[in-house]
């Protein structure tokens, strides 16, 4: 006696789906089925649609124990992954204090256990900037020196730039990483950082005749009753993630308004104080005396910068003395104010991101 065919779930709904196009009886010929067994599948499927045809053995499931399921295997899926996640954070928790380096190594030499997408992921760590790591075509030294440099950057802003190079270097070596004071002066040094709180440690040198300084008129005298009486200039460079800016300002005592600024990339006198003043001149007539004040900087004590404002007849020059800079403190002040609110010293933007910010700041105080 000839056994009975047995269809799977895929065939029985394919061939429903054949019956409701061409109709049953066309689609059991086609088949080479039953048309009893074509009928029998149509209403099974009409009444329990994608959950017919379960087979021998299984159990048809209502559509709350199927909600059931899903979430159960959803949970049993979560829970591996967090058992997952345990044994790569207990496997790479003691190189979290050793810093970056060592958990890039860590990464490296696990990918194929754990993937490296998932490592970064339970240590927080972007895996664009890890994959930027690895495809960097450089020695073993040279990555070491690379990241070395990024965990003196993370150090020296992570302590809001009042870190030199002895406690760096303390806070690096108890972190795992064995540096000396000499190798952290070097690196800072080229990666531009300087602590707020660095003692000056230059030579003292005999100060050279500048026929272009001048005494200082000013005095700390700040009240001023009448607009463009006194100016006050500064200059002050601003750290970003590919350089440094240099910001020139020049602000009215009378309103303490910014009436003239230049931020640029150099430090010439064509790239600061030049282009700041121009802009001044331009904001407000110069029509009674006008005391203009900066210190003995290299961009104001010159010939060019001189002449400049001595073609205006009312303009006295005024200049702080070396060493002493009380009568810079307004526009040190200001200095400081803009690094305080726009400034995140626990990440460095970059130019075109910082030159977007400091201008927005400087047209609301012009």
């Amino acid at each position: 006696m000839e056994k009975p065919k047995i269809y799977d779930k895929d065939f029985k709904e394919k061939a429903v789906q054949l019956g409701f196009e061409i109709g049953l009886k066309k689609a059991a010929i086609y088949l080479g089925i039953r048309y009893y067994s074509m009928v029998k599948w149509k209403k099974e499927y009409l009444k329990f649609g994608s959950s017919s045809f379960c087979g021998r053995g299984s159990t048809r499931l209502n559509e709350e124990q199927t909600k059931f399921s899903k979430l159960k295997r959803k949970l049993k899926n979560e829970l591996k992954e967090s058992e997952l996640k345990l044994e790569i954070f207990k496997n790479g928790a003691k190189y979290i204090s050793q810093g970056r380096l060592m958990l890039y190594q860590f990464i490296e030499s696990n990918e194929d256990k754990y993937t490296a997408g998932k490592i970064c992921k339970t240590f927080g760590i972007s895996y664009l900037s890890y994959t930027k790591w690895k495809n960097q075509i450089l020695s073993p030294r040279q990555r070491r020196n690379q990241l070395l440099k990024e965990e003196i950057s993370s150090v020296f802003y992570e302590y809001k730039e009042l870190y030199g190079v002895p406690r760096i270097t303390a806070e690096l070596q108890s972190r795992g990483f064995k540096v000396k004071e000499g190798r952290i002066y070097m690196y800072m040094k080229q990666l531009g950082l300087i602590s707020k709180i660095r003692k000056d440690r230059r030579p003292k040198t005999s100060i050279c005749y500048n026929p272009y300084a001048f005494p200082n008129i000013l005095n700390q005298q700040f009240t001023v009753e009448e607009s463009s009486r006194v100016w006050v200039s500064g200059i002050n460079r601003i750290k970003t993630a590919n350089g440094l800016l240099a910001l020139t300002i020049i602000m009215d005592l009378f309103d303490m308004k910014i009436i003239g600024w230049s931020l640029s990339d150099g430090q010439s006198i064509k790239e600061t104080t030049i282009p700041a003043w121009e802009m001044a001149v331009k904001n407000r007539k110069i029509n009674k005396e006008l005391i203009f004040h900066s210190n003995h900087g290299a961009q104001y004590a010159n010939k060019i910068f001189t002449r400049k404002l001595e073609a205006y007849k009312f303009i006295k020059i005024s200049m702080s003395e070396k060493g002493n800079y009380s009568d810079s403190s307004i526009a040190e002040s200001f200095f400081n104010s803009l690094k305080c609110d726009l400034l995140d010293l626990n990440m460095l933007l970059s130019k075109e991101k910082m030159r977007e910010k400091i201008l927005e700041y400087l047209n609301k105080m012009h």
